[in-house]
């Protein structure tokens, strides 16, 4: 990937109302995001840090100490859906083991299809989005019992 792509991504996320952008070329994978107002905490949610120094990936975040029972959170404001395509089985399901690298889900963001891979073995315990629902940056969408 070259210099110049970057800078039209960079520049396409500062002239846009995207808050994360992931851009995936090969081996080569590029997340960019931007705050420009205090988080918003909903209740029962996580707060987000004030200032991230980097995009957080879908990284879990922890309920419970002892179970280790983590969420897969999205890392853009999209629409989910479950499957590649209407008429195929969900990526995962409750009681799947995932390995790393896995695809769980897809967001769509501005036309583009980003594939949401888990970044450790978990089982899914719940899905906590429904097929086409729109969701937030950081907001869960499974909850997931590492291995």
């Amino acid at each position: 990937m070259d210099l110049e792509k970057i800078a039209g991504l960079v520049k396409l996320i500062e002239d846009s109302t995207l808050k994360e952008f992931t851009y995936k070329e090969g081996d080569i994978k590029i997340t960019m995001s931007k705050l420009d107002h205090p988080p918003i905490v909903a209740a029962g949610l996580p707060a987000m840090p004030a200032a991230a120094p980097a995009p957080a990936p879908a990284v879990p975040e922890k309920e419970e100490e002892n179970d280790e029972v983590l969420f897969i959170t999205s890392p853009i404001v999209g629409t989910f859906y479950s499957a590649a395509a209407p008429d195929v089985p969900a990526f995962v399901r409750v009681g799947d083991r995932i390995k790393e690298g896995q695809t769980v889900c897809i967001l769509e963001a501005m036309k583009l299809m980003n594939e949401i891979q888990c970044e450790f073995d978990c089982e899914i315990e719940a899905v906590l989005v429904s097929n086409e629902q729109k969701v937030e940056y950081g907001q869960p969408l499974f909850r997931v019992k590492k291995l």
